[in-house]
């Protein structure tokens, strides 16, 4: 049995879909192993949404200034997850990182086992926080895709640096278990 929860980061649409200016260029490469993951989880998946704010504030203008597309509301088909979540919680926010109180209290003492899109934002943005809080964390490196494979490859240098609080690991290496 595989240990921990697993957080399957931001599997929707928008980055999914090959027209999205956002899209994943490796999603459908990534997809299997993530559902592999999820199957291999059973009751123990938190899936999060990446949704754009009501009003962006500070940073968050410019930035939208720049992706107007995705000023849409949350239930927007391009913020809809590509998978069904079954029963498994939620998390939906504003931000890039999902880590705060609510996964806090999702994962416990973890490991945090993170799988999802992308790489060199969403992930890497969730993962460090967790990390520093002294979560440990696992990266499915195989299951995680960027916005470009140098992004992806500079991503996962960067949290393999925060070894041993972040451990990079495959699929089959998870689901070998300890």
């Amino acid at each position: 049995m595989t240990a921990g929860v697993l957080v399957v980061v931001d599997v929707q649409h928008v980055f999914a879909d090959a027209d999205s200016p956002w899209g994943v260029p490796r999603f459908a490469e990534v997809h299997p192993a993530i559902r592999r993951l999820t199957a291999a989880f059973p009751g123990r998946v938190v899936h999060t949404r990446f949704v754009a704010p009501a009003e962006p504030a500070g940073a968050w203008v410019p930035y939208y200034a720049e992706f107007p597309f995705a000023l849409q509301p949350p239930d927007a088909p391009l913020y809809a997850l590509v998978d069904d979540p079954g029963e498994g919680p939620v998390l939906t926010a504003t931000t890039f990182g999902k880590w705060g109180p609510e996964l806090a209290a999702l994962v416990g003492e973890g490991p945090l086992v993170l799988a999802g899109v992308s790489t060199d934002c969403c992930v890497l943005s969730t993962a460090l926080p967790a990390a520093d809080a002294g979560v440990p964390v696992h990266v499915v490196t195989d299951a995680c895709a960027g916005a470009s494979d140098a992004d992806h490859e500079r991503a996962l240098a960067a949290m393999g640096l925060y070894a041993p609080l972040v451990t990079l690991t495959t699929t089959d290496a998870v689901l070998a278990g300890p």
